[in-house]
């Protein structure tokens, strides 16, 4: 049985309209009520509890179009978008999660936690990992397949990150996190609640800094239609097979010889020239070599307007060119450093096209991949998407 909603349409006065507000009540499979279920807007600060009867009332803002979570530990988490239940009186059901199954062939195991945490924390943390921290990290389990390459990693609870730098203490349900070692690709997603914890000089000046140049800075300007203005510059890259790297019958053969290999551990064998040679290009060689094909894009030339909406719709890869200027403190005035860093981000759709929202989401943010500086605002950089610069 899925977690279930329905709506009860009802007349509200004008004033209630304009404010957009979500309430309703959440309870069970058995229509028990469900208390302190934490129900807020998908990345943002802007959130409450249910009561012990189960009601909820959440004001959200205007043309909002984030996903609004119901979450509570040990029950299967539900999320439907705003702008299809603002101002309606909802009844959520929420059903009672299913524990990780601890799979006899790969199973989630202490060893593999220990083997690859500090891994996990590079890659969902970022680098400053004194100062942000998952305060409940021991709950998470771990899983790898030898044979595929393939890293898992499951959060049974919802994690609790403290981000001293920032100033948020931020409750992340995370979803997924899967390794492909052999094809180079980590991916994760989750849903997070923001809650402000101190915002002094320092604070506001480490958030104006993890904005400026982001991925975020650069959906917003999108969706306001001032790419260039702020900083950014866009070219179209295309993608051509590399032929030097090998094939997929080498690869093949490649597999099936270290297939030989592990069978007879022991045994010492001279690897073959012509293996050697595959094994070479497989590392050193990327599949696909990439070129710049037409520079200096316009905005229109990715983007389009259907209605009042803002598509981001283009072939082949964009790359987002950015000087960001480090904000510093003087005094009590923020200016921005004489030097820049130069950032550079490839953009893939995969032939899908993205809404744009005014806050810096998307319509589906999991399936558009960055590659390059994007990618390094881990959490440690994480800004809810109600943040404004500087705030």
């Amino acid at each position: 049985m899925k977690n279930a909603i329905l709506l009860f349409f009802v007349f509200y006065p004008l004033q209630l309209l304009l404010s957009q507000v979500i309430k309703g009540r959440v309870v069970n499979d058995i229509e028990k009520p469900i208390a302190n279920v934490n129900i807020y807007l998908d990345g943002t600060k802007t959130g409450t509890v249910s009561a012990a009867d189960g009601s909820f009332v959440l004001d959200i803002p205007p043309k909002t179009n984030n996903s609004v979570v119901f979450k509570k530990d040990d029950y299967e988490s539900f999320t439907v978008n705003s702008s299809d239940v603002a101002n309606k009186n909802l009844k959520v059901v929420l059903i009672k999660a299913k524990e990780i199954e601890e799979v006899v062939i790969i199973p989630f195991t202490e060893t593999a936690y220990k083997n690859y945490i500090h891994y996990f924390l590079s890659n969902f943390i970022g680098e400053d990992q004194s100062n942000v921290k998952i305060k409940n990290q021991r709950s998470l389990k771990f899983s790898y397949d030898k044979q595929n390459k393939i890293l898992r990693v499951k959060a049974p609870q919802t994690l609790i990150i403290e981000n001293k730098n920032l100033g948020y203490t931020i409750d992340y349900k995370l979803e997924e996190f899967t390794a492909d070692f052999e094809n180079k690709v980590t991916t994760y997603f989750g849903t997070s609640f923001f809650k402000e914890t101190k915002n002094t000089d320092k604070v506001k000046l480490n958030r104006m800094n993890a904005y400026d140049g982001s991925a975020f800075h650069f959906m917003r300007s999108l969706y306001k239609g001032n790419v260039k203005d702020e900083g950014f510059t866009v070219h179209q890259v295309t993608k051509f097979p590399n032929e030097k790297y090998p094939t997929e019958q080498e690869l093949l053969k490649l597999k099936e010889y270290t297939k030989v290999l592990k069978s007879n551990p022991k045994t010492t064998i001279v690897i073959p020239d012509e293996i050697q040679d595959i094994m070479n290009r497989k590392n050193n060689e990327s599949k696909y070599k990439v070129a710049v094909t037409r520079r200096n894009l316009t905005e229109t030339d990715y983007t389009k307007k259907q209605d009042s909406k803002v598509i981001l719709d283009f072939k082949d890869i964009l790359e987002v060119r950015h000087d960001k200027y480090y904000y510093e403190l003087k005094g009590k005035d923020f200016v921005k450093s004489k030097f820049p860093i130069k950032q550079a981000t490839h953009i893939h759709s995969n032939d899908e096209t993205f809404e744009i929202y005014s806050n810096g989401n998307n319509s589906n943010p999991t399936n558009l991949l960055f590659q390059g500086d994007f990618t390094k605002n881990k959490i440690e950089f994480l800004l809810p998407l109600d943040y404004q610069l500087g705030d």
